[in-house]
């Protein structure tokens, strides 16, 4: 029979294991064609996930851990459960069921019998996040779009069936700095999209806050489009080209209505306009050299300390 190996990255949710698990039980029954191997990736947790996880694969064939031995990030925890998957499917979820299990029969519908190599989700609404949280992903979504070749849709959850094949190209992406809403596309492939509402955590909070959602979004700009370096570039074009007429004018001034002298103000504030741009163009440029730096150093995306049967 077919094996259906589906990742579980966990941060701090030793509250929705169980929940979890009852729940793909449940919609596993409903899938007779294939076996299910549940691969839990422990990404650091303090509150007694890697006991939930030890406690809830103790004897159990189809259901395997890895935990980490510091907090590397989802990104990481992805990988590593890749990378461990053995099943002809592999299938990507979070453990608070805001990625409904009860899709799944529908993903492996359009894998097997409608020729799709992939199956991604997408939420239609964004119910129960704080608005501001909401602009500000939409606003995401269609910049990271107008200045990337490559497209990201709008809404698209990590929650992912794939084939082998796709499985493999991803692993195969050896990169420090990983995006993997990015990744997915940038490997192509034929995916079908299929869209839901938004589910609210059974238990927990989320892990995401603002600023880790901000983070985040700059590792996908700065990973799939060189074009904020193209608008540093053009910028100081543009301000060269300003710099130079005001020079002109200047020159002009003086020549004609002998009228050199003028308030300090906006002396000072041009200035200061000046020191920003060459400052934002500056920061642009180091977002760069880092992500750089860090791809350079060769070292490993995540460490791990424990697994099943070690």
């Amino acid at each position: 029979m077919p094996l259906i190996s589906i990742i579980v990255p966990c941060y701090n949710e030793k509250d929705t294991l169980i929940l979890f698990v009852e729940e793909v039980k449940r919609i596993g029954k409903t899938i007779v064609d294939d076996d299910i191997e549940l691969i839990f990736v422990d990404d650091g947790s303090t509150d007694g996930t890697l006991e939930a996880m030890r406690g809830l694969c103790a004897g159990q064939a189809g259901m395997r851990y890895i935990s980490f031995s510091r907090n590397f990030g989802k990104e990481a925890a992805m990988l590593a459960g890749l990378k461990a998957s053995k099943g002809e499917y592999a299938a990507v979820m979070d453990a608070d069921l805001q990625d409904p299990p009860s899709l799944l029969p529908e993903m492996l519908k359009a894998v097997k019998e409608e020729g799709f190599d992939c199956v991604g989700t997408r939420r239609v609404t964004r119910k129960g996040e704080p608005p501001i949280r909401s602009l500000c992903a939409q606003l995401f979504y269609k910049f990271i779009n107008s200045i990337s070749d490559t497209q990201i849709v709008d809404g698209a959850r990590d929650f992912k069936l794939m084939r082998r094949s796709v499985v493999d190209a991803l692993v195969s992406l050896q990169e420090y700095n990983r995006f993997s809403k990015g990744l997915n596309e940038w490997v192509g492939f034929r995916t079908k999209w299929i869209e839901f509402e938004n589910v609210e955590r059974v238990a927990g909070e989320t892990k995401w806050s603002f600023w880790k959602l901000l983070k985040y979004s700059i590792e996908g700009i700065v990973g799939f489009t060189t074009a904020p370096l193209s608008l540093a570039s053009m910028l100081g074009l543009i301000f060269v080209v300003i710099s130079f007429a005001a020079i002109v004018f200047l020159v002009l001034r003086q020549l004609l209505w002998h009228a050199s002298v003028s308030g300090w103000t906006s002396m000072v504030c041009t200035i200061v306009f000046f020191c920003g741009i060459q400052l934002l163009c500056l920061g642009i440029i180091g977002q760069y050299l880092a992500k750089t730096y860090l791809e350079v150093k060769r070292r490993p995306v995540y460490i791990v300390k424990e697994e099943s049967g070690s």
